[in-house]
C-alpha cells in the first residue's frame, strides 16, 4: 500500500511539473506570435490581427482554463514592455482572450472528450465575439481615447464603412465579426494539437468512441 501511495504520489508530481513547464513553453510561444501581429485591410489599423491565441486555447484545454489564462496574462505582460498602444491593446487582447480560454477550458474539462472541447471552443468564440463589443465600449475604448480622439478612432471605421456612426455600430459591424473569425481560427488549429496531446496530459483520458 505505501509503495502504490508513494508511486502515486511521484506521478502526480511528475504530472504537476510537466504541466508547469508545458503552461510556461505556450506562454513564451504565444508572446512571440503576438509580436507578430499584422493588419488587415478590411478593418482599421489598431485591430490587428494574430496567432497567440492558439498556444492559450490549447493550454486551456489540456491543463484547464488557469492555465489558459496564465498563458494570456503573461504575453500580455510581456508586450507591454514593447507597446504601441500603452497598454491598451495589450489589456483588451487579454480581456478578449479570456472569454475564449476560460470556456473552452471549463467546458473541455466538464465533458470529458474531443466533443466536450469543439463544444467549448464554439461556444468561447461566440463569447469572445458578443462580451468584445462590452468590453470595448465600456473599457478599453475609454482608455483607448487618452491616445487617439474617438473622431479620429471613428474617421478609420469611416474610410472603410461611410455608413458606420457610432462606436456601437462600429464595434458590431468591424470587432464583432473579426474576434468571431479570430476565435475561430485560433481554435481550428488548436484541436487537433490537442487530440495529440490530450493523453499525455489527461490521466484520465479514455479512447473517443
Amino acid at each position: 500500500m505505501q509503495n502504490t501511495t508513494a508511486t502515486t504520489h511521484r506521478t502526480k508530481r511528475l504530472f504537476d511539473t510537466r504541466k508547469l513547464v508545458f503552461t510556461a513553453l505556450l506562454a513564451a510561444l504565444s508572446s512571440v506570435l503576438f509580436m507578430f501581429s499584422f493588419s488587415i485591410p478590411i478593418v482599421p489599423s489598431f485591430l490587428t490581427f494574430d496567432f497567440s491565441d492558439i498556444p492559450a486555447v490549447l493550454a486551456s484545454l489540456t491543463m484547464g482554463p488557469v492555465s489558459g489564462v496564465f498563458v494570456i496574462l503573461v504575453k500580455a505582460i510581456i508586450n507591454c514592455f514593447s507597446s504601441m498602444t500603452g497598454g491598451v491593446g495589450e489589456l483588451s487582447n487579454f480581456i478578449i482572450a479570456c472569454f475564449l480560454v476560460i470556456p473552452a477550458g471549463l467546458i473541455g474539462s466538464k465533458i470529458k472528450s474531443f466533443k466536450g472541447a469543439v463544444i467549448g471552443c464554439i461556444v468561447g468564440s461566440v463569447l469572445m465575439a458578443l462580451l468584445s463589443i462590452a468590453s470595448n465600449y465600456f473599457l478599453v475604448y475609454p482608455i483607448y481615447e487618452n491616445i487617439m480622439s474617438l473622431d479620429a478612432i471613428m474617421g478609420m471605421y469611416k474610410a472603410i464603412n461611410p455608413n458606420v456612426n457610432t462606436l456601437l455600430d462600429a464595434l458590431i459591424c468591424f470587432n464583432c465579426p473579426f474576434t468571431l473569425v479570430k476565435g475561430i481560427i485560433a481554435s481550428a488549429v488548436s484541436l487537433p494539437l490537442y487530440k495529440v496531446l490530450r493523453p499525455v496530459f489527461n490521466s484520465y483520458y479514455r479512447t473517443e468512441k
